[in-house]
C-alpha cells in the first residue's frame, strides 16, 4: 500500500529545522550533505565518528536530548566487499545493528518528526526475480558472503516497521542501488566493480601500459546509481512518502560489465587495449532493482552514466594521491 504523506508542516518548507545526517562523510553522506545545502538547509547536525560514536547508546542519547534533531537522515554504516565480510563477519552484523538501533530508537524517543533510513540491494535474497521487486524481501536465502552485512539491514527495515506500527513513528525506509560518485572507495583491493575500473585504466595510463586485463567475458548486466541522484531521491521520500514498505531507489537501466569498462577507458582516455579474462568468474549474470514504485510516486533520475563517470573521474583525479 503506497501513502503520501499527508502533513502540511512538509520537510522543504522546514529548511531552517535541525537535520541530523548520520554518516556524513561517506558515499551516500556527503552527496546529501551536499544536496541540501543547494536546497538552502541552513541547520545541519553533523558529527564525525570520533565525535559521536554511533554504536555506543548512551552517546547518541545524549546526543539527541541535547540537540533534538527534527528529521534523521541514517547513512551511517559499516561497509566492504565480499573480503572483508568475511574476515569480519561479527563486525558487519554487530555494528550496523547497533547503529540502527541506537539511532532509530533514539529518534523516536526524542521526537524526531521523520527519519529516513538506507540500506542497500543486497537484502534481496541471491536467486531474486529480475528486476527485483521490494515484496522479493525474505522470499528465500541471502547471498552467503554477505549476510551478516544483509541481515542487519532487514533489520533496520523491519524495525522501523514496527515503530511505525506501534508508536506511529513515521520511519521509512530506502534500499539503493550500486551507487557510485564523489567519495568513493577507489582501494585497489577491496573497492566495488566502478571505481576499481576507474583506477585501474588511470594507473594503466600513467605508466604507459598497452592493455588492461578485466576478469570474466564482461557480459554480466548491473545497474548503477549516481549517488547525486540517490540524494535528490532521499529528499523526494522525505517530502513525499509516509509508507509501511521500503522502497528501492535505482536507476532502471542495465549496462553490460563489457560496455561498462568501455565506457571508463573512453572516459579516462586509456589508448590501450582492453583484454577479458575469461577463465575467471562472471558472478550473478543479471542484477537491476525494480524501481518502478518509486517511478510512479513522480522521481526519476537525472544522471546519465557517462556524466557520472566523467564526474566521478574529474574527483578522483582532484583527490587521489597519483
Amino acid at each position: 500500500m503506497i501513502s503520501l504523506s499527508i502533513f502540511t508542516d512538509s520537510f522543504l518548507s522546514n529548511k531552517s529545522a535541525k537535520v541530523f545526517v548520520a554518516g556524513h562523510r561517506g558515499l551516500v553522506g556527503s552527496a546529501i550533505v551536499r544536496k541540501l545545502l543547494s536546497l538552502g538547509f541552513t541547520n545541519l547536525l553533523l558529527r564525525t565518528h570520533a565525535e559521536l560514536d554511533l554504536t555506543r547508546q548512551s552517546d547518541v542519547e545524549s546526543f539527541f536530548a541535547a540537540e533534538k534533531p527534527k528529521y534523521v537522515i541514517l547513512a551511517a554504516a559499516k561497509v566492504g566487499g565480499i573480503h572483508a565480510n568475511n574476515t569480519y563477519p561479527a563486525d558487519f552484523i554487530a555494528v550496523n545493528l547497533q547503529i540502527q538501533t541506537n539511532v532509530i530508537d533514539s529518534s523516536y524517543r526524542h521526537g524526531v518528526k521523520k527519519i529516513i533510513f538506507l540500506g542497500s540491494s543486497c537484502i534481496y535474497p541471491k536467486f531474486a526475480p529480475q528486476p527485483i521487486p521490494e515484496n522479493a524481501l525474505l522470499s528465500g536465502p541471502l547471498e552467503p558472503t554477505n549476510e551478516w552485512y544483509a541481515v542487519a539491514k532487514i533489520s533496520g527495515i523491519k524495525m522501523c516497521q514496527a515503530y511505525r506500527i506501534q508508536h506511529k513513528f513515521d520511519a521509512i525506509s530506502a534500499m539503493p542501488t550500486n551507487l557510485y560518485g564523489p567519495n568513493d572507495n577507489f582501494h585497489p583491493e577491496n573497492s566495488h566493480v566502478l571505481p576499481a575500473l576507474i583506477r585501474r585504466f588511470h594507473e594503466a595510463k600513467v605508466q604507459g601500459a598497452k592493455q588492461v586485463v578485466v576478469w570474466g567475458t564482461g557480459s554480466p548486466l548491473r545497474e548503477f546509481l549516481h549517488v547525486d541522484d540517490l540524494a535528490d531521491a532521499v529528499v523526494f521520500l522525505m517530502e513525499k512518502y509516509s509508507g509501511l514498505e521500503h522502497v528501492n531507489v535505482g536507476s532502471g537501466k542495465e549496462v553490460t560489465i563489457k560496455e561498462l569498462a568501455e565506457l571508463v577507458k573512453e572516459v579516462v582516455g586509456f589508448e590501450g587495449e582492453l583484454v577479458w579474462d575469461s577463465s575467471k568468474p562472471d558472478g550473478t549474470p543479471r542484477k537491476l532493482m525494480d524501481s518502478s514504485k518509486l517511478a510512479n510516486l513522480g522521481w526519476s533520475p537525472n544522471v546519465s552514466l557517462k556524466d557520472g563517470l566523467v564526474d566521478t573521474y574529474k574527483w578522483y583525479l582532484e583527490n587521489s594521491k597519483q
